[in-house]
């Protein structure tokens, strides 16, 4: 279960953090409040493509930090020793996405 997100220089937002509780989390705005920068930064946290017009205009970096509650999730906990990466209870994934070259995760 997704339990945080932060976003830093990420399309508009300068700095965000949204902490999720356990259950179901309804993400609801009018059109332009941000909805799909949620998701599309969820999306590039876990390893899809970007290009770097996502980094807010005037920074050289986008990051982005995604925790993950394993504790209910037995079958990412297996994916994950699966991969050789070993995680109990959470998982932290982090993204920076530089204007030029090769992001980092």
């Amino acid at each position: 279960m997704l339990s945080s997100l932060y976003l830093r220089n990420f399309v508009i937002v300068r700095e965000a953090e949204l902490g999720l509780c356990e259950g179901m989390t309804a993400i609801t705005g009018e059109t332009g409040a941000g909805k799909s920068i949620l998701i599309d930064a969820l999306n590039l946290v876990l390893g899809g493509r970007t290009s770097s017009n996502v980094i807010r205009h005037g920074e050289d970096h986008a990051e982005i930090i995604a925790a993950f509650d394993l504790s209910t999730c037995t079958e990412a906990t297996v994916w994950l020793k699966e991969q050789l990466l070993y995680a109990e209870q959470e998982c932290i994934l982090r993204r920076i996405l530089p204007h030029s070259g090769p992001s980092r995760g």
